[in-house]
């Protein structure tokens, strides 16, 4: 067999389709999407709802303070409101229809990190962290922009002077040892605590590659 017979292997099938992805499906830094700001099923006006109104984000964000993810609110949340406020607007006769069609709100989400970097709202949101550290001027927005560029310097320059200059965050709201039980059980409950949790963000790797 001569040497010309190990010539390129071409690609085919899903390994090339994976190449080709690789090679042209992304062209930036995933994390990078500062100034994106798409637009979206609904004409939601932040600058209206918790601006002008004062709505609490966790009003509509409810999984900002517990759990990992914000989350997007069900248009049930939007109709607490809007069955009786601005009923004949057409952008609200787009949510009575998706309620209508028992279907949600294809919103078009704006901040994205990548896959392998781990993010947590609610140990951000609980620490005292405003949502408008990472967000921006939400509260201003008509349509939700990214800010900030979200990159992994970014966020490390935010831990790491949060160690250098140290601060502490409100009591934790988290139930206390003994609070679920005496809730059940009728017993007294333990005295909350008043100390404020000092902050020590992590700076290692393993804090946000898990």
């Amino acid at each position: 067999m001569s040497r010309s017979s190990f010539g390129p292997v071409p690609l085919t099938g899903a390994a090339g389709a994976l190449l080709a992805l690789a090679m042209g499906g992304c062209n930036g830094p995933v994390n990078n999407q500062q100034g994106h700001m798409p637009a979206q099923p609904v004409a939601f006006s932040h600058a209206v709802h918790a601006g002008q109104y004062e709505l609490d984000c966790q009003y509509c964000h409810v999984g900002a303070e517990k759990s990992r993810h914000a989350g997007v609110p069900s248009t049930s949340v939007c109709m607490n409101c809007h069955t009786q406020v601005k009923k004949d607007s057409p952008e609200i006769q787009k949510v009575v229809a998706a309620v209508a069609a028992n279907q949600p709100i294809e919103w078009t989400r704006v901040h994205r990190l990548p896959d392998h970097a781990y993010f947590n709202h609610a140990s951000h949101v609980t620490a005292g962290l405003a949502c408008q550290t990472c967000h921006g001027a939400v509260q201003e927005m008509v349509r939700v922009e990214q800010v900030e560029p979200m990159t992994m310097g970014w966020c490390l320059d935010c831990h790491r002077k949060t160690v250098a200059e140290p601060s502490s965050a409100p009591p934790s709201s988290a139930p206390r040892p003994g609070e679920l039980l005496a809730l059940t059980s009728g017993a007294p409950l333990p005295e909350p605590s008043k100390l404020p949790r000092p902050l020590r963000p992590p700076t290692d790797c393993s804090g946000c590659h898990r």
